[in-house]
């Protein structure tokens, strides 16, 4: 018999949970404690509960739950979004957390709610730079972040390794091997970081040089030195030639349709009211110094997978000199797909975009100093640097060794996240030093990867019959 999830509304302590500075005057619990609180949440949940997947027999039909999706998307963009998930399995994961967020949601749940990424598939780890310039790593795509169960989280990343490994031809047990060095690393990195102080833990970060250091695979420490240095090229200097051309004796963002597309007079005039409010979100320094560059252009730019449909837009601002500029990125922000099953005052912002710059800096050990929401037309949006030395590994063209070792550094990454809000210690008492999760997880990840490779074939039915629209290749 499945044991029941935590009621609704059900979060278990966790450190670091206050708002004020009222928790000072209140003797702590104990890491100790905490860590016991954890161990004891495995007799209502068992570790390998968290293995277990069975479409319920009311499953939401997954075609229904994307359709609904697409409510307040840009009609003409929805066929360009089918296109990229039925595109295959893999692709089709990373447009649908909605549907992945229903069925965790149903799930058995320890009860312990961290800041979660809420959408932490495979392909949203990657490199961007730090304040200082530096390359780092880390999750970067937050559109979905949200308080919810860790293991929501983690399940969605194994399955996405499955999922990626089957993709690249891999056998079971190497996908399998994959998503169990991922778990493995997440339960180390959660519990050496239960054991630091509270501060302590929002200093930890892997730079391009320590991720290469510390990887065992030649084949992965040459694809992250392609990957690095093509991330240092994506400046936004370097953007200028390839996507603007002169004309009327200024610069004009090119349009490449429908990728990239202009926006009418009207429209361009509220966005850029937009970003004169957005200036207001950013720190003192931030403010002075991007206030100084003026707005040149703005345009439509389609990007991703999950996001395509939501209006984004790229701007073009010049400094000083013509080729002193920044490219910023609006992103419209809409309510968490994880939102509607997790209840609590605590979890709710009444801007969405400032719920993802915010939960974004909380899981992110540095971010994007120009981070920052607005909302333009009744609609809100977060604000950031679109050109920041942002890259991913092409997974594509990493063999199965490299995906395993590769899969244990996201599982410290997600690991850190976590860890940073709060609930590390009850995570790692939960967890443990054996490999039962370990199993558990791969467990799940087989059998999720294959639901998402039944729901894309319902999809690409769905496409087949003329149900659902689609434009392929773009």
């Amino acid at each position: 018999m499945e044991s029941p999830p935590a009621p609704r509304g059900h979060v278990v302590l966790a450190e670091a949970d206050s708002q004020s500075f009222a928790s000072l005057r209140r003797r702590p619990t104990s890491r100790a404690e905490r860590y016991r609180l954890g161990r004891e949440l495995r007799r209502r949940v068992p570790r390998s509960e968290l293995g277990r997947w069975e479409p319920p027999a009311d499953r939401a039909d997954p075609v229904d739950l994307i359709e609904e999706s697409h409510q307040g998307r840009v009609d003409w963009l929805v066929p360009l979004r089918v296109g990229r998930m039925v595109a295959s399995p893999y692709g089709f994961l990373r447009g649908t957390a909605v549907v992945m967020a229903e069925d965790l949601a149903r799930l058995p749940r320890t009860g312990i709610t961290p800041v979660t990424c809420g959408d932490a598939h495979l392909g949203n780890f990657g490199f961007y730079a730090s304040p200082e310039r530096d390359l780092v790593i880390d999750l970067n795509d937050f559109d979905e972040a949200h308080p919810g169960g860790w293991e929501w989280d983690l399940r969605r990343l194994a399955a996405s390794i499955h999922v990626a490994g089957r993709q690249n031809g891999f056998g079971e047990q190497q996908c399998a091997d994959a998503v169990a060095n991922c778990v493995r690393s997440y339960r180390d990195e959660v519990r050496y970081l239960a054991e630091q102080p509270l501060l302590s833990r929002s200093y930890q970060r892997l730079d391009v040089t320590r991720l290469a250091a510390g990887t065992s695979q030649a084949s992965l420490r040459a694809e992250i030195e392609r990957a690095a240095g093509r991330a240092r090229q994506r400046t936004s200097d370097r953007a200028l030639p390839r996507f603007t051309t002169e004309h009327a004796g200024g610069r004009r963002i090119v349009e490449q349709p429908p990728v990239i597309t202009r926006v009418p007079d009207e429209e361009r005039e509220l966005l850029a009211a937009g970003l004169d409010d957005y200036l207001a979100t950013l720190a003192p320094h931030w403010r002075r110094v991007l206030g100084g560059y003026t707005l040149v252009d703005i345009a439509h730019k389609v990007v991703g997978v999950g996001s395509v449909g939501l209006r984004a837009y790229v701007a073009l601002l010049e400094g000083s000199s013509p080729d002193d500029v920044v490219f910023l990125q609006l992103k419209q922000a809409r309510r968490s797909v994880l939102a509607r099953h997790v209840h609590g005052d605590s979890a709710w912002h009444a801007h969405q975009g400032q719920r993802v710059v915010e939960y974004q800096q909380a899981l992110q050990t540095v971010s994007d100093p120009l981070l920052g929401w607005t909302a333009v037309d009744g609609r809100q949006y977060y604000v950031r640097q679109f050109r920041n030395m942002k890259g991913t590994l092409a997974l594509d063209h990493i063999d199965a060794a490299a995906l395993t070792d590769y899969s244990g550094v996201v599982g410290h990454l997600l690991a850190k996240g976590h860890a940073r809000t709060s609930g590390a210690s009850m995570i790692s008492g939960y967890v443990g030093r054996s490999d039962t999760l370990d199993l558990a997880m791969t467990r799940f990840a087989r059998a999720y990867a294959d639901q998402t490779e039944a729901d894309h074939a319902a999809l690409v039915a769905a496409v087949a019959r003329g149900a659902v629209p689609v434009e392929y290749g773009v």
